[in-house]
């Protein structure tokens, strides 16, 4: 995943203390009321280039996930950083609890989805026919395959189609009628181990949990982050051999 780097420049803004006021009771016994006023003073550009750095760095965590954050911690990081105190935490350690923050974000957006995914994984080892790695891979072999299989290094031809656990297809060799070349070792986690447990001319079914896959990452537009994903692979050949 690429870092995430949250680059603040908002001034401290200053608020005038909120003002309330009681009214007393008249004669006629009126209920109380309590007006309550507050007031934002932007005397200069600075002032409003301020209060806008802050609409505008809210608006974009917000549209991103954001709820709430801890406003004493956001408004000292931004007086350190502005006054050259010392930091509580390096860019380094920042960077890393920024992209665990919005990871925890992601993944709170997709917990059901990933409760379906690992209740689907769970019934699906109850298929006679279906077996697991100990790195949680689970395959059918739909057509067993002769000779040897591939390595790690080596470089395969293969047709296949994906889908997700809902069905839906984001891509097939066979639509584009062009078997595919690739390295066994620059896929996904699930296709590496997976193709190693083939020989030419073997079509298998794999069934690859998100952390195999692209992980809490999207990929494109038709494959959301934790997304467990379906494969046909058909072994056509190693490639050199």
């Amino acid at each position: 995943m690429k870092k995430l780097v949250l680059t603040l420049l908002i001034p401290f803004c200053g608020y005038a203390v909120n003002a309330q006021t009681k009214r007393k009771p008249t004669n006629k016994k009126a209920p109380v009321k309590t007006a309550a006023a507050a007031t934002v003073k932007m005397t200069s550009l600075a002032d409003s280039a301020s209060y806008a750095f802050g609409t505008s760095m809210g608006s974009g965590l917000k549209t991103n996930g954001v709820k709430t954050l801890n406003y004493d911690l956001l408004i000292k990081g931004l007086k350190d950083a502005f006054q050259g105190q010392t930091l509580l935490l390096t860019e380094q350690a920042s960077q890393q609890v920024i992209g665990n923050f919005f990871k925890e974000i992601t993944r709170e957006k997709y917990a059901a989805q990933i409760a379906k995914e690992q209740n689907f994984l769970e019934g699906n080892l109850k298929v006679i026919d279906v077996k697991s790695t100990s790195s949680g891979l689970q395959y059918q072999v739909i057509t067993p395959g002769e000779g040897p299989k591939p390595k790690a290094t080596d470089n395969v031809l293969v047709n296949y189609k994906g889908t997700l656990l809902n069905g839906k297809q984001f891509d097939s060799s066979y639509d584009r009628k062009e078997p595919l070349s690739i390295a066994v070792n620059r896929v996904i986690p699930g296709w590496t181990e997976g193709l190693q447990l083939m020989s030419p001319g073997a079509k298998y079914k794999f069934f690859i949990p998100y952390n195999l896959a692209y992980g809490e990452r999207a990929m494109g537009k038709d494959i959301p982050p934790y997304s467990m994903l379906i494969f046909e692979v058909e072994l056509l050949k190693i490639n050199g051999k």
